[in-house]
């Protein structure tokens, strides 16, 4: 189900819980949410649906990923980057990025995988790590 953005700061503030197979049915909101702002916005972090809960999903240049409980285990090639964000209002903002990194996540099996990325797929995660850390750019 297509759900409204949250644009409350004090929300967007609070980090994400860890995600359970009880959360499954929020991964399926986001990715549809984020479908019909396709035009607009090419990931989403839980929390911008209203759900503080350790979920994103993105563009990765392929289709839709979804990760459960992502975490950060590597990152190298630190650079200066522009982003923008639905649940923000203003132009894009500057911030820190990697050009690659590599991410511990559950599917939507549960199952534990690995995935190293690079570019823009790595930059996306990252913003969308951002918000479950409850950082706004």
């Amino acid at each position: 189900m297509v759900r409204e953005l949250m644009h409350d700061p004090i929300f967007l503030a609070q980090p994400a819980a860890q995600a359970t197979a009880e959360d499954l049915p929020i991964a399926q909101d986001l990715l549809d949410t984020l479908a019909a702002h396709r035009e607009t916005c090419v990931g989403m972090a839980a929390n911008m649906i209203g759900k503080a809960k350790a979920i994103i999903a993105f563009d990765d240049g392929r289709g839709y990923t979804v990760m459960l409980n992502p975490k950060l285990l590597k990152a190298s090639g630190e650079y200066e980057a522009e982003e923008s964000c639905l649940s923000l209002l203003g132009g894009p903002r500057k911030t820190k990025r990697y050009e690659k990194i590599k991410v511990q996540y559950q599917n939507l099996q549960l199952q534990t995988r690995i995935k190293t990325y690079e570019g823009f797929p790595a930059q996306i995660i990252q913003h969308e790590l951002d918000h479950l850390k409850g950082i706004l750019i």
